[in-house]
């Protein structure tokens, strides 16, 4: 098999490259990425030398360079992770970054899977396009439920998805949309908030929660969200939206107090800030579908377990970080829940 991974040097990608490479000795990869600030080639430091991955770096929504790359490698499937992904960029700073890369790549990429017949679209999504549920309220959103999204990049993301939709309906285009809940895992970028929060622990320093910190998001280990993505790829139909989700369910500062406790740190650290603007309670998903089409579960149902492993990954990593602290000076010091 022959894989395009779009935007596979950031988070979620990266770790779905080393998923392809460790289990499926056959694949092809090649990791088509822009290198924005959140995209780091150290995250694939240890393959780069694999004869079935290379690297190129492009921008999905320059079409021309995209489609000459899609015309030389010939892949059976794209896969699309590339995306501006981070909220508080998309109201504080400037939005269109994230219409050209979420709504305009995503159309130049729909529009090479016609030229070229490739076989299989995946495009990776977000469960933010659906708005917020209320705090109180049991109920987790259906893939067939309306966008009400809060904030640019939701919205942007959101156009991305219709789109997808659209070229499915109007040409048939092998497409399969996947919304997905809040990933962790190693690799992250430093500005989310499990990194974040355990960086700042580590060097003692307080950790900024957003409004009370009762926000609620649902945490799948970044491993699960590549097995199910594994099993999208082989099995699903053109056409299908499907939710994917851990259904463990957190609020942030349960987050934080977890983080803390991990590393043997004081709950004094917490502090409160100003909430950001177009802040959501609560995201939840209903993940029937996959679960009952594709026989799908996450295998990492121990949250405080996982995150043990994540944060001690993060402990043995620390040139990475370092490395990262070099290339793009302080980060962020928003963050994204």
């Amino acid at each position: 098999m022959k894989i395009i991974v779009c935007g596979g040097a950031g988070f979620i990608g990266s770790n779905f490259i080393h998923f392809l490479i460790q289990n499926y000795p056959d694949v092809k990869i090649l990791n088509y990425d822009k290198l924005t600030y959140a995209g780091n080639l150290d995250n694939l430091r240890d393959i780069e030398n694999d004869s079935r991955y290379s690297f190129f770096q492009g921008d999905i929504a320059d079409k021309l360079t995209f489609q000459d790359q899609v015309q030389k490698f010939e892949p059976d499937v794209i896969i699309n992770f590339a995306g501006e992904t981070h909220n508080d960029h998309s109201v504080h700073g400037d939005t269109m970054p994230f219409v050209m890369t979420d709504v305009v790549g995503v159309n130049v990429i729909l529009d090479t899977v016609r030229k070229f017949k490739i076989k299989k679209f995946i495009h990776v999504s977000t469960d933010e396009v659906y708005g917020e549920t209320e705090i109180d309220d049991t109920y987790r959103f259906k893939e067939d439920d309306p966008f009400r999204p809060n904030s640019p990049y939701a919205a942007a993301k959101a156009g991305g998805d219709l789109m997808c939709r659209a070229y499915f309906e109007s040409f048939k285009t092998p497409v399969v949309v996947t919304h997905c809940t809040n990933n962790y895992g190693p690799y992250q970028f430093p500005e989310k908030l499990i990194p974040f929060f355990t960086f700042r622990a580590l060097n003692d320093q307080p950790l900024p929660l957003y409004g009370d910190g009762l926000n609620v998001r649902d945490w799948i280990y970044v491993l699960d969200h590549c097995e199910a993505l594994m099993v999208l790829i082989e099995k699903a139909e053109p056409g299908k939206w499907y939710n994917i989700a851990s259904q463990n369910h957190q609020h942030n500062i349960d987050i934080a107090k977890i983080i803390l406790k991990i590393l043997g740190k004081p709950e004094s650290l917490i502090t409160f800030v100003e909430d950001r603007p177009g802040h959501d309670r609560r995201y939840a998903l209903d993940t029937t579908a996959i679960e009952k089409d594709l026989n799908w579960k996450p295998r990492h149902n121990d949250f405080e377990k996982a995150l043990i492993e994540t944060i001690n990954w993060y402990k043995d990593n620390i040139e990475w970080v370092k490395k990262l602290e070099k290339k793009i000076g302080k980060f962020n010091p928003h963050i994204k829940i």
